[in-house]
């Protein structure tokens, strides 16, 4: 018959395993089981927008259909998500909460010199907007382009 501490030990292995193995995702690190964490609302919204890539700008646009113009953007992938915000820049800056540019995460709505033009942070530097007449949905490098120095704010609008 095994001692009370060995089958206690077993036990937890047992558990321990099987609540490991009901998750793809868990990675194990000896004893201990990481998860990845859910993505958040910003997360998601932003790579819904970024399934926009490609497709042309137009004024007034808020859909694939359509096109889109850069709020319209916004109001999309965030709309996809049951989030109502509106398609204007300037009535955007006014909603969610401010966040230093130190502290931007995907989904974030990045705000430019006049509020005429919003985007949305991808992560590593980078947002995906409606540029102009012309243009598609982009991705750019804000270091590597005109937007960085013109970035006058930053708003969270869903954790």
């Amino acid at each position: 018959m095994p001692k009370p501490s060995c089958s206690r030990l077993l036990a937890f292995a047992l558990v321990a395993f099987a609540f490991a193995c009901g998750d793809a995702e868990a990675r194990h690190d000896g004893f201990r089981v990481y998860r990845k964490p859910k993505p958040t609302i910003g997360t998601r919204a932003a790579t819904i927008a970024l399934k926009a890539v490609g497709i042309p700008y137009r004024w007034g646009g808020a859909s694939p259909a359509s096109g889109f113009d850069c709020s319209g953007l916004v109001y999309w992938a965030y709309g996809r998500l049951g989030i109502d915000v509106p398609h204007s820049s300037y009535a955007l800056y006014d909603r969610g909460r401010w966040v230093a540019r130190s502290r931007m995460k995907p989904g974030d709505v990045l705000f430019f010199s006049g509020l005429g033009h919003v985007g949305i942070y991808v992560g590593r530097g980078r947002m995906v907007h409606a540029p102009h007449t012309g243009t598609d949905v982009q991705v750019v490098s804000l270091r590597g382009s005109s937007y960085g120095g013109r970035l006058v704010g930053v708003r969270r609008l869903a954790q």
